[in-house]
């Protein structure tokens, strides 16, 4: 946690002015010079380059209401018309989230306390008539009930801030300077985020731009600290509410080792100080720029496999500030905050970033090998045994994740959709192994995902095309990669077993029949109804017309609870005839369905006999064995 006055002000420019001139800490040229120059000039310097000033208060004086009432103060402006927007999603959820439906009680006056006519231009935005005002100050509160990880949330114990779903901007004005004060219920004494802190104001906080400020969520509360740690002399902290029992210094020791290693993969570290913010039980990860916020209970880690599962979570959010922020598609930046950024690399900042946090762990002795190639199994399995591939390709997975959701639609159309969670890790495995096998093993994916940080974040202060990512991923393999991104742009069945020999393992693609008979229905008890919740694709129960929501009422003739059910079909064989009364749209209907046989592939991974020498090196330097 950072609280203002934790460092003079002197020290904060002078490490942000060495972070920018070695580092170049933003994207884009512009805002690169504008950074710079606010930070390095002194203060009239800012004057002459930005005379009008943007200020936000939020208080909280009623938190059980869970309603936050936002102040923000513009002065020093001249325009005839103002237009505030309300961001409709935030950077890192690839959702439209429609915040201003939280907005309400919205009120502007001028610098006299005078009433300034608005209206409503559309649905994210106000229209203000300023004409012969030189300062606003607007009102309005932000209902926050959802306890998510990018939603704001307030409640009797703690606050969580999104600042996509608090703060409006001025159009036009996304790249002005903003400060933010928070005044914290009466009984908090915390405050978590990774924005700059204002030196002498307490709970005061700087963002050079709107961009900065959307990327730096803030958790309030009364927070615990857990001990912080450096890498390369940059302080990591660990702040959170309500984390429950656990080893608080096995924690941070395992956290130190995954951010060394991926600090090792890029050779440096892009920002001056690094907050884990936990924002208690829930769901969900956001990575930041220099922060990120998770859903958190400690309690996860007493058993071993609980402890990989969060760990992988951590590293996989902690690489983000990476691949995502810095290593990035074109498409990423800037944001569109009204309709979103759509992009079909998301298998690339997703699917990679999940590779990679197998790989983080592995590196520091977190997880084994064994651990690694059943996850790699498990993301194969996910896809290959599902419709979805048939349909649609990585590319068009990333691409329609803005209506598909994050891990694909929902309803009888999950049968169409893949997600880049399961097949982007994939493609990550395969890219590497083709590098290490047409290279001798003299290079990786490492040396690609450098290759990107260096020549586009660091150098071109941008993110890269489509076909900037494919000459950057031929130039570290040295060979035409038509094979592979034909595997990321169509929906061809990747050719498992050759890659897979290149580190000398083999993997078991030919389907093969499950014990029992397949009737393909998931149904949940409620409410003394047995409903359906899911039907297999293609399954017996599919064909016979039986979908989500239906209503089993009778399973061969008696009233269908969940244990019944499920216990009397898996006892089945198939060629079995299961009678079943069914609600369906309102109506009663009788089935009999015939089970029948079910196949899968089960992926299974294991060495070769006899392997070469590239391919027991390949696999000694992949897996550390």
């Amino acid at each position: 946690m950072r609280q203002a006055g934790l460092f003079c002000r002197s020290k904060q420019l002078l490490m942000t002015y060495l972070l920018l001139k070695k580092q170049a800490l933003r994207f884009l040229p512009v805002k690169i010079l504008y950074a710079f120059v606010l930070f390095t000039s002194g203060p009239s310097a800012f004057a002459q380059q930005s005379k009008s000033s943007m200020a936000y208060r939020v208080a909280m004086p009623q938190p059980a209401s869970q309603i936050y009432q936002v102040v923000f103060t513009y002065t020093r402006f001249k325009a005839d018309m103002l237009e505030l927007k309300m961001p409709a999603w935030t950077p890192g959820y690839y959702q439209l989230l429609h915040y201003v439906k939280q907005v309400s009680n919205f009120n502007a006056t001028d610098g006299n306390g005078k009433t300034i006519a608005w209206t409503r231009p559309n649905a994210n935005s106000w229209q203000l008539q300023t004409k012969n005002t030189t300062t606003i100050t607007v009102s309005y509160d932000v209902k926050a009930t959802t306890a998510f990880v990018a939603q704001p949330f307030l409640d009797s114990t703690h606050g969580y801030i999104v600042p996509a779903g608090v703060f409006l901007y001025v159009a036009g004005m996304i790249n002005h300077p903003v400060t933010v004060t928070i005044e914290p219920y009466k009984n908090w004494a915390s405050i978590a985020t990774g924005l700059e802190p204002v030196a002498g104001k307490k709970f005061t906080y700087h963002a050079a731009d709107f961009d900065i400020l959307y990327d730096s969520p803030l958790l309030t509360g009364n927070l615990e600290t857990l001990p912080s740690f450096t890498v390369r002399g940059i302080p990591h902290y660990f702040t959170g509410y309500k984390m429950g029992a656990f080893n608080r210094a096995e924690l941070m020791n395992d956290l130190q080792k995954i951010v060394e290693a991926g600090t090792d993969i890029f050779g440096d570290i892009p920002y001056p100080h690094y907050t884990f913010i936990a924002i208690g039980p829930g769901r969900g990860g956001l990575e930041h720029f220099n922060s990120t916020t998770i859903s958190f209970d400690g309690s996860q880690l007493s058993t071993p496999e609980g402890r990989k599962r969060l760990l992988l979570f951590l590293a996989h959010e902690y690489f983000h500030h990476y691949n995502v922020k810095r290593v990035r598609p074109a498409e990423l930046g800037p944001f569109d905050y009204d309709n979103g950024n759509r992009t079909k690399m998301l298998w690339v900042s997703e699917g990679l970033s999940v590779y990679y946090e197998y790989l983080v762990l592995l590196r520091k002795g977190l997880i084994t090998s064994t651990d690694l190639l059943n996850a790699i199994r498990g993301n194969i399995k996910a896809y290959e045994n599902k419709p979805g591939r048939l349909y649609q390709s990585v590319a068009e997975a990333s691409y329609e994740t803005w209506s598909d959701g994050p891990f694909g639609r929902t309803g009888d159309e999950v049968n169409k959709t893949i997600s880049v969670y399961d097949k982007g890790p994939v493609m990550g495995l395969l890219l590497d192994l083709t590098i290490r096998h047409a290279t001798g093993n003299k290079r990786s994916l490492d040396d690609l995902m450098r290759l990107l940080y260096v020549d586009f974040y660091k150098k071109r202060k941008r993110g890269f095309s489509e076909a900037e990512l494919r000459a950057a991923c031929e130039k570290i393999a040295g060979i035409p990669l038509d094979e592979f991104f034909n595997y990321i742009y169509t929906v061809q069945t990747p050719d498992y077993p050759k890659y897979f020999a290149y580190a000398g393992l083999a993997i078991d693609t030919l389907p093969a029949a499950l014990p029992g008979g397949w009737l393909g229905i998931s149904t949940r008890y409620r409410d003394d109804t047995l409903s359906v919740t899911a039907v297999d694709w293609n399954s017996p129960a599919w064909h016979a017309g039986i979908r989500m929501q239906d209503k089993i009422l009778l399973a061969a003739g008696t009233k269908a609870t969940k244990k019944q059910f499920d216990e009397m079909a898996a006892a089945r064989m198939p060629g079995y005839k299961i009678k079943l009364l069914v609600l369906h749209n309102g109506k009663q209907e009788e089935k009999e369905i015939t089970l029948s046989a079910r196949f899968e592939k089960s992926f299974t991974i294991k060495p070769i006999n006899d392997p070469g020498k590239l391919q027991k090196a390949i696999l000694q330097d992949w897996l550390k064995e």
